[in-house]
């Protein structure tokens, strides 16, 4: 009988521990240890005590100078789906190992059956299920008006080995898992979706993909705390990683970058989950600055970065006379220490007494603002809101705040402007430094200090 060992590891952060205990001290999460056992046993992929970071199928390394080695520039391929290219960096690189993660119900098989259906006209393409049987991915993919189903290989399978078995028997260069926790190898006794489970099947492909040029997207789950299921290593081997998630109002979906070898690690695109499948959208600019004709106080649009494109939204402001000791502030979709910080601002700078107003800040269609350029567009928000004074719809704000009142530039102001003429803006309060250049069919009103921007308000306040 092979010798083992025991091991306990959170499921939430991957950390191990030499005994079992209730709360994880790298993560602080409770009653997320489990126990397994690692067999002292020689891998079916190769390896010692289950690793599967040893040659595949008998093939041999050698060490090399950079200088010896012959650089490949692989074509990609595309997805079938242009916005899903763009976020990836310009569409799928061969050898390949992607991860999409997100909620349950984001629509994650949606989007990647939608995908393999354009992939099959020119690749060899598998789908392989550990959740659902293949008649069910049948009567989704004929529901979806799937393209190419008659060369769309299936299977259900969650054995690590069969997969890559079936992978070389049928010559596929394009494979789906859906899900990474759904998958085990054979060495290893622990359940799957184990950290350990998640781990070794994930390195044993990540092997197989770099070793035979075959591309894997892998579907994965999210714990309660919306962070990827399993080990961090799982993480750390993809190529890379994307979450689909929900706006606000469930009408649209948002796929986001958090790592791509291959690309920007900051991009981003929309769909419209439909009756049909997922609907691209083209233009999300209009989707987040869908308001009424009546100017309201409180209520300016700002342009934020995505990844390589801009995205005008609308961001909400609302002062209101405190009922308590303590003032609330409370901000949905932009960091609360900067809004603390807007506040102090305005009030040294501004003149603005705000500490007996409960003030809430919110940006519209569920978009989490990550970068600084909406500084002044909430500080204004905040002003408008406190002065009663509605911002004309027509009149376009961003830029960063520095402490000591000054309004700083933006990165790729001329395409933010740009992009807000198209929109039907005909005016920009927005740092001097911005200002360089003219731009056709919209008014700029630079500033360099809060003072100057409060001046600006006043000129365009309705």
């Amino acid at each position: 009988m092979a010798k083992t060992k025991r091991a306990y590891v959170c499921s939430d952060c991957g950390a191990d521990f030499p005994r079992w205990q209730g709360q994880c001290s790298a993560c602080a999460a409770w009653n997320t240890i489990t126990e397994f056992t690692i067999p002292k046993t020689k891998s079916a992929l190769g390896g010692a005590n289950g690793g599967a970071v040893s040659s595949y199928a008998g093939s041999s390394t050698k060490v090399q100078t950079l200088s010896d080695v012959e650089s490949k520039d692989l074509p990609r391929f595309s997805s079938g789906i242009s916005e899903l290219d763009r976020v990836l960096g310009g569409g799928i690189v061969p050898g390949s190992v992607l991860l999409l993660c997100g909620d349950p119900g984001a629509g994650k098989s949606t989007l990647l059956l939608q995908s393999i259906g354009a992939v099959a006209e020119s690749r060899q393409a598998l789908y392989v299920s550990g959740e659902e049987s293949i008649h069910q991915i049948s009567q989704r993919a004929k529901r979806l008006a799937t393209p190419n189903i008659d060369k769309i290989q299936v299977v259900a399978e969650t054995s690590v080995e069969q997969i890559l078995n079936h992978v070389v028997e049928q010559k596929v260069s394009f494979v789906i898992i859906d899900s990474i926790q759904t998958m085990t190898v054979a060495h290893n006794e622990s359940a799957a979706g184990s950290p350990s489970q998640v781990k070794e099947s994930a390195a044993a492909l990540t092997r197989f993909a770099k070793t035979e040029g075959v591309t894997f997207m892998i579907v994965g789950h999210i714990n309660k705390d919306s962070n990827v299921a399993g080990p961090m290593q799982l993480i750390h081997i993809v190529d890379g990683l994307f979450a689909l998630s929900s706006t606000s109002d469930e009408k649209f979906r948002v796929l986001r970058t958090s790592k791509n070898r291959f690309g920007a690690d900051s991009e981003s695109c929309f769909f419209a989950m439909t009756e049909t499948g997922m609907k691209q959208v083209k233009n999300p600019s209009a989707i987040f600055l869908s308001r009424s004709n009546k100017n309201h106080a409180g209520s300016v649009c700002t342009t934020l970065w995505e990844g390589t494109r801009p995205l005008l939204v609308e961001i909400q402001a609302l002062c209101n006379q405190s009922m308590t000791e303590v003032p609330r502030r409370l901000s949905v979709g932009y960091d609360s220490n900067r809004l603390a910080m807007s506040i102090a601002v305005l009030a040294r700078h501004g003149g603005v007494m705000l500490s007996d107003m409960d003030i809430f800040v919110n940006c519209v269609g569920g978009i989490r603002i990550e970068e600084t350029s909406a500084d002044l567009s909430v500080l204004l928000a905040i002003f408008s809101s406190f002065k009663n004074a509605p911002i004309p719809q027509d009149v376009l704000v961003f830029g960063e705040i520095g402490l000591n009142g000054d309004i700083r530039p933006s990165a790729n102001g001329v395409e933010r402007i740009r992009e807000a003429a198209k929109q039907g803006f005909t005016r920009a309060i927005i740092p001097k430094a911005n200002a360089s250049r003219p731009l056709p069919g919209i008014e700029i009103m630079p500033v360099e200090d809060l003072q100057e921007a409060l001046a600006a308000f006043e000129r365009v306040a309705v």
